[in-house]
């Protein structure tokens, strides 16, 4: 198998590292990975993983809810309820910032189609991307949404999005500037970009430290922090307009964080420091467990 060897950060394009942390595969191989540090921005990558044709072994499990929707274990049954919730949370503010009831939006990592279900219930016309098979039948099934596999992102029509949302996907995306590019392309001229990815510099993530159930490596190629987001999304002509947290993120990882670390009473503990971490976030939105950054273009 081909390796994904990363020489130049793709935010500052900086060609000097240092070793930040060495990392567990829980989910699915029990592989160690080293997550190395760009000197110049402070960014994040994961080193040494299988390239774009390759890496699918490790999105192989029962486990992996975006794709397989499991309700098993206790913790995926909370994310079931909160989901429900935040579903509703999501549509709201993608109205609030498009500043539309109703209006065209692509949804890139459309996962099992929840989201664009929910859109698409309250009128918008919707258009998914998703690399999964198994997702996008679950979302055909389910809800009769036609998504679409990935290499049909390129084909799309140019500025026909009023929004182009990501919700924890970024992070995943071996090619990340140039597909930065073509959300450009296709976003219309007054059309918001909305991207949630989980952040390195928040409290949690500081806790936990190698245990930190969201850098799920090797899964998860890139690891962001807001001043990084800023920096990325101005290289690819986006200015940032604003920032939202994602609260119940901070229970969700904290509680992982604790099984990854083979606590005693983990759910207690998760609990404990996912408060933590949402009381930080409640004072400053950039120290929350995850983030939702709004751009638009320049």
């Amino acid at each position: 198998m081909a390796i994904f060897k990363v020489k130049q950060c793709p935010v500052c394009d900086g060609k000097e590292f240092s070793s930040f942390l060495t990392c567990t595969d829980y989910f699915v191989s029990g592989e160690e990975f080293q997550i190395k540090r760009c000197k110049s921005c402070g960014f994040k990558i994961t080193e040494n993983i299988e390239d774009e044709e390759n890496i699918g072994p490790y999105y192989q499990s029962e486990n992996y809810i975006s794709h397989s929707n499991t309700t098993k274990g206790f913790v995926n049954a909370i994310y079931h309820q909160v989901r429900k919730f935040m579903l509703g949370r999501k549509r709201l503010l993608v109205e609030n910032v498009a500043a539309l009831r109703k209006g065209h939006i692509l949804d890139v990592g459309a996962g099992t189609g929840f989201f664009l279900n929910e859109m698409n219930e309250y009128g918008w016309q919707v258009t998914g991307i998703e690399k999964s098979e198994d997702a996008r039948r679950f979302a055909k099934l389910e809800f009769n949404l036609d998504i679409l596999p990935a290499y049909e992102l390129s084909k799309l029509k140019g500025k026909s999005y009023d929004v182009i949302s990501l919700w924890h996907v970024l992070e995943h995306i071996h090619q990340l500037n140039v597909n930065l590019d073509i959300f450009f392309s296709l976003l219309k001229d007054d059309g918001k970009l909305v991207i949630a990815v989980p952040n390195h510099d928040s409290y949690d993530a500081k806790h936990y430290k190698e245990f930190w159930a969201a850098y799920d490596v090797p899964r998860h190629i890139w690891h962001f922090a807001p001043s990084q987001m800023k920096l990325l999304g101005e290289k690819h002509n986006f200015k940032l307009i604003n920032l939202h947290t994602m609260p119940f993120d901070s229970f969700y990882v904290s509680m992982l964080s604790e099984k990854y670390k083979k606590s005693a009473l983990a759910f207690f503990k998760g609990i404990f420091y996912g408060k933590i971490s949402w009381l930080v976030s409640l004072v400053n939105k950039a120290k929350c467990s995850s983030v939702i950054y709004v751009f638009e273009k320049n």
